[in-house]
């Protein structure tokens, strides 16, 4: 059982069973708590091939046993997602915990992982149950329909979720336009059906020059 304390603690109540959360996340726990620190980059081969190729990792732990473990890093606003069975897709630094249930892996970004600094793959989460994602500031949940497709500069990204279809258009962003960018930056957009979690904070990223 996933629960807030606040709003930049997760507590997870467990009766010997087990959760996935960012390495170095826990922050104190009571009752018996065992942990092991799993690889990164995803489950199965496609993880494996993916660590090998780009040396990328989302360094992971699990936790399992009886009582509450509570997490938290750098004092990151934090936001609970209940998946029914979709999937998931998150900036891997924006990362905190996910039931041990559901399947981790990776999903190819390209231009936008790239350009962030972040790589070219994002943290997928798939099945059901409860993930706990981090954001700097809280969390704008913003809704996506077909008659209404949105555009997000990459810095403020945090993750989405439905059928979301993903472009990238050159413009001008918001910093650009006060002097903070330079050359040509892009957005991503978003056209279908789904929601798309930002943070009010941009993460420093290079778009501008891309």
């Amino acid at each position: 059982m996933f629960r807030l304390q606040g709003s930049k603690v997760l507590a997870v109540d467990m009766t010997q069973d087990a959760v996935k959360a960012k390495n170095g996340s826990m922050v104190a726990y009571d009752g018996e708590m065992a942990f092991k620190k799993l690889s990164g980059g995803g489950e199965g081969i496609r993880g494996m091939v993916t660590r090998r190729i780009t040396g990328e990792q989302m360094t992971v732990m699990e936790v399992r046993g009886q009582g509450t473990c509570w997490f938290a890093d750098r004092a990151s606003e934090i936001t609970l997602v209940g998946l029914q069975g979709d999937k998931l897709y998150v900036e891997s630094s924006n990362f905190l915990a996910a039931d041990a249930g559901l399947r981790t892996g990776t999903s190819f970004t390209g231009t936008r992982g790239a350009s962030q600094g972040n790589g070219l793959f994002t943290t997928t989460i798939e099945g059901h149950g409860q993930a706990a994602i981090m954001s700097d500031g809280p969390a704008v949940v913003l809704r996506v329909s077909a008659q209404y497709p949105l555009t997000v500069d990459p810095g403020a990204y945090v993750a989405h979720q439905g059928n979301l279809r993903q472009s990238f258009q050159s413009g001008v962003t918001f910093r650009t336009l006060f002097g903070e960018g330079g050359g040509e930056a892009f957005q991503i957009r978003f056209e279908g059906d789904g929601l798309v979690y930002v943070q009010p904070s941009e993460r420093n990223t290079i778009a501008g020059d891309v």
